[in-house]
């Protein structure tokens, strides 16, 4: 308190930019927001009407190609370089977002990321996923 009137905080979301219509991405922000440190994420599914206007800089067929996040400095991170900054905010799991700074850890995220995002409506029919 300063001079005895209560002190405002306002702390901006992290912004989740998601495919909403794929079945393993939904269950993902399901179990993200699950496990999130409270109010650190704002989820948006990428078809949303508000996604140009709050986000002008994510591209729509983009962020339907791997997750974006936009963190509270504005700054756009998407794909396997993301997955640090949503361990890093979440219960439990924030020891994980470490083991993306060993050596060779960005190669290997990368080549798995993109390899499970290339197939990820194959992945959630062999698992009988639905969204």
């Amino acid at each position: 308190m300063k001079n005895g009137s209560a002190m405002t905080v306002t702390m901006k979301k992290t912004t989740l930019i998601y495919d909403a219509s794929c079945p393993v991405c939904s269950k993902t922000v399901k179990w993200i927001e699950k496990n999130e440190v409270k109010d650190s994420f704002l989820m948006l599914p990428c078809g949303s009407d508000s996604l140009n206007m709050q986000f002008p800089a994510v591209d729509r067929a983009a962020c339907s190609q791997a997750i974006h996040l936009v963190l509270p400095d504005g700054t756009i991170v998407r794909g396997e370089k993301a997955l640090p900054e949503i361990f890093k905010r979440l219960r439990r799991y924030r020891l994980i977002a470490v083991l993306f700074r060993l050596p060779g850890a960005a190669i290997v995220s990368r080549i798995l990321y993109r390899w499970f995002a290339d197939r990820r409506y194959r992945v959630s029919k062999f698992f009988h996923m639905s969204r």
